[in-house]
């Protein structure tokens, strides 16, 4: 196999949510479980493939919550830019304080702490076996992370993306309300765009229904969760 097609194969993209670096607190980051994301994410590293990296921002600051409370809904959502910008930083000190060679890229131009985020310097990168941290989502208004992490998984031909959380996956009922609640292992974007089912934003979902990337819900506290989820093992739910 063509070395290019194979680097091309392994590349994926992981969505790690703001709220999951909070660890036990209300807010903010704690170093002790960005430290343990960061030992998570090397686990996968290691295994060769090349990682885009996207973290939301709602442990420091939701867009959407800020309008609702009197914030302008533009100068909101920039404001939660700013914050995975943060986040973005943190786990790039943790990262390379455990040798895994990064990059950060921001959608904001912000030249003295990140690149600007450029398609072709992000591939290079890639080749040359440094994971690339995107931060400030796509650099407008009204747009997720999520939606964020579904474009650049699509710019750079990533083959999947692992969107981790603090859940095991999607489930046909809310499991902290019903012990009976079932994992649904499999599961369509069609399904996931008419019942509303709230794992990611629609605008996420439609693109990568169209862009054909299947998107993999686990939960990043579960040890070795991400290379289980690669090796088709463990909990999770594929949205396909």
């Amino acid at each position: 196999m063509n070395l290019l097609v194979y680097k091309m194969k392994n590349r994926i993209l992981l969505k790690i949510s703001g709220e999951s670096l909070m660890g036990s607190s209300n807010y903010g980051i704690d170093v002790s479980t960005i430290n343990k994301i960061s030992n998570e994410i090397k686990n996968v590293y290691k295994k060769k493939y090349q990682i885009c990296l996207i973290i939301g921002g709602g442990n420091i600051f939701r867009g959407i919550k800020g309008a609702s409370e009197g914030i302008d809904r533009s100068t909101s959502d920039y404001m939660g830019m700013l914050a995975t910008v943060m986040n973005a930083l943190s786990l790039q000190s943790s990262l390379e304080k455990i040798n895994v060679p990064t990059r950060v890229q921001s959608a904001i131009t912000m030249s003295q702490i990140a690149e600007p985020y450029i398609r072709r310097r992000a591939i290079r990168h890639l080749e040359r076996n440094r994971i690339v941290i995107f931060a400030a989502g796509t650099g407008n208004p009204f747009f997720s992370t999520d939606t964020a992490a579904t474009l650049r998984a699509s710019e750079l031909d990533c083959k999947l993306i692992i969107k981790a959380t603090k859940v095991n996956g999607i489930y046909n009922k809310d499991p902290v309300k019903y012990k009976e609640a079932k994992l649904i292992k499999n599961i369509s974007y069609n399904e996931v765009i008419n019942k509303n089912l709230h794992v990611m934003d629609l605008t996420a979902i439609s693109l990568a229904k169209d862009t054909k990337i299947p998107i993999f819900i686990t939960n990043i506290f579960k040890k070795n969760s991400l290379i289980n989820v690669l090796n088709r093992k463990g909990s999770y739910s594929k949205i396909s």
